[in-house]
């Protein structure tokens, strides 16, 4: 039975409560219960020479923002006060008349070739700005980036965490009929935007993995007939295939916290056991000796253990380990099949995909195993990642019959505000890469 545990970002609290018993600056914490999304006003920001640029820098700031399931945006038609200059003092009366909790107040031109945006966050209900003012600029081919900084800036000062929208996510692209469908990698924005393809469909990719830095990706290449292990540089999309042991085949690789090692899976003589190497393929060092099958590993982000999935009980569970070698110990006990196993970059939770009674979920647990909680369920949910702020879980889920394909999801760590990643079509093993600098 899916056990749905409120948690962490379960809950959205005001902590310093409505207008006259507010004690303090406006302020969202993750705590449990459930209250009702923030509301904020996002007045279309003030054009200083931006063009169509200032309405689409403020409707990928709202949705950034909305699409979190902690803020609400309050319809632009029901705002009272207008702002055509950007420092038009706030009239607080008009926005707390029409319960706007937060405002935001902006303003886009064009400065140098770059588009420059400034903006201001107010506390409504307290009637003082929050935080400093703030000014970015990036060339006009960035702008989607500029607006998901600002959004970023905003969900830090109102929850005191980082954001996530400044980021990318690798995965495989796919496309054609299920029995002979093409992949390749790709890489997009967090939301789906500015997809880029990296190789063809010539042959079959898996499993990429980004870097800790975001510049290289790991991922499982078949294009010497056998699974292999190749790295790529983002920025060219140059590759090199890693060294092998003949007559073995690599996968399921991935990097360590400070990017300088990766830990696999090397499958020799019908036994798959877990290794580990440097970047540059010196160093091999062999972490497991088990007849049973062992995959799917995961660091810690302090890079002192590693997570995985095995079989060696008899059936896939999951199992942690010291990077430098000793036995594992089993934490997955619940019904089922566990598989996939992912450490949060907040080094508390462990993500996870469980089998059992026909069904597939997606869930997460402590490190040693306890607090078990299946966020979703369907025909088939399967590989996790985390966003940057480890708030955030996407995952690929399967439709099934001839027809169906591989999307895109996302679901809080809670299990709420699932939703699809529109605007990429089929697409499985997602990985999520680090806030861009």
């Amino acid at each position: 039975m899916v056990r749905w545990i409120l948690a962490a970002m379960a809950a959205l609290m005001i902590t310093a409560g409505m207008a006259a018993a507010q004690q303090g600056p406006l302020h969202i914490e993750i705590d449990e219960g459930v209250i009702e999304p923030l509301p904020y006003a996002l007045p279309t920001f003030v054009d200083e020479g931006a063009g169509g640029l200032t309405h689409d820098i403020t409707r990928v700031i709202a949705n950034d923002l909305s699409g979190t399931g902690l803020f609400r945006e309050i319809p632009e038609a029901a705002h009272i006060q207008r702002f055509g200059v950007f420092e038009t003092p706030v009239s607080y009366a008009d926005w707390q008349a029409i319960n706007a909790q937060a405002l935001i107040v902006g303003a886009v031109g064009m400065s140098g070739g770059k588009v420059v945006v400034k903006f201001r966050l107010f506390d409504v209900y307290s009637g003082a700005q929050l935080g400093e003012g703030q000014q970015l600029a990036a060339s006009p081919q960035s702008w989607r980036r500029l607006a998901h900084k600002v959004a970023d800036v905003i969900y830090a000062r109102i929850t005191g965490e980082s954001g996530y929208f400044d980021s990318r996510v690798v995965f495989v692209s796919e496309a054609g009929p299920k029995d002979k469908r093409q992949k390749r990698l790709a890489v997009m924005d967090y939301d789906g935007a500015n997809v880029t393809y990296l190789t063809d469909s010539s042959t079959i990719v898996l499993a990429p993995r980004f870097s800790p830095q975001g510049d290289r990706i790991l991922y499982t290449t078949f294009e010497t007939g056998f699974p292999r292990i190749k790295m790529m540089n983002v920025g060219n999309a140059s590759g090199q295939l890693l060294p092998e042991v003949p007559g073995t085949m690599t996968f399921a690789p991935r990097f360590s916290p400070d990017g300088n090692s990766i830990v696999y899976s090397l499958e020799q003589n019908g036994n798959t056991d877990l290794y580990q190497m440097g970047v540059n393929g010196g160093g091999m060092q062999r972490l497991t000796n088990s007849p049973a099958i062992e995959t799917a590993p995961s660091f810690s982000p302090d890079g002192s253990r590693i997570v995985f999935e095995s079989d060696r009980s008899g059936t896939q569970q999951i199992y942690v380990m010291p990077v430098a070698g000793g036995e594992p110990v089993r934490i997955s006990f619940g019904e089922g099949r566990y598989g996939t196993p992912v450490w949060s970059p907040r080094g508390d939770l462990i993500a996870f995909t469980k089998q059992a009674g026909g069904r597939f979920f997606i869930g997460v647990m402590r490190t040693d195993g306890s607090e078990e909680r299946l966020l979703t369920a369907s025909f088939l949910d399967e590989g996790p990642t985390w966003s940057p702020n480890g708030r955030v879980i996407m995952f690929t889920r399967e439709s099934p019959g001839a027809t169906g394909g591989a999307k895109l999801y996302t679901v809080d760590i809670s299990g709420r505000n699932l939703k699809a990643i529109e605007g990429v079509g089929g697409a499985s093993d997602p990985t999520w890469g680090p806030l861009l600098p």
